[in-house]
């Protein structure tokens, strides 16, 4: 008789499930943005990354948090009122999935902010680098975002491999 919990060539739903997860809210600050560093590093660590896995990890979290902190609560006056939330899962195979949410305006146009060198802030020194630096040291990027309830970026990498 066949294992119904098989899904997928020999891959069982056991081996779909996160073997440890995290969770992890704070205020749109910038000075949190090494703390999001820090927190993913430590969550990552328990799989042994080497120290370019490591670096890898804490750069897109990095990127993808400063794009809150700068974009998506832009115009927002008291900024403790308003949070990022970043979730992590890893898996037996290494695979580590980061999600960094914001519930701010959302980005208009997702596979133009894609792009590399755009930026809506021309009033900085910002480059438009950011999702273009998610994608090279990360395995998958993918962006959901809604004008006016914000986005999700969804960061995967394998660990160990």
């Amino acid at each position: 008789m066949p294992d119904k919990a098989k899904k997928g060539k020999n891959m069982t739903t056991t081996d779909k499930k996160p073997v440890n997860s995290m969770k992890c809210t704070f205020p749109v600050r910038s000075i949190n943005e090494g703390l999001s560093r820090m927190v993913v590093a430590a969550f990552v660590s328990q799989l042994d990354p080497t120290v370019s896995e490591l670096s890898d990890m804490k750069t897109v979290v990095s990127e993808a948090v400063t794009n809150c902190i700068v974009h998506a609560y832009k115009g927002v006056a008291d900024k403790s009122k308003v949070y990022v939330y970043i979730t992590g899962e890893y898996y037996k195979d290494g695979r580590v999935v980061i999600r960094i949410k914001d519930k701010g305006l959302g980005i208009d146009d997702v596979k133009q902010a894609r792009q590399p060198l755009f930026t809506t802030d021309g009033e900085s020194e910002r480059s438009g680098m950011g999702f273009t630096i998610m994608e090279s040291f990360t395995d998958k990027l993918r962006v959901y975002s809604k004008k006016g309830r914000g986005t999700t970026v969804v960061l995967e990498k394998r660990i160990g491999l």
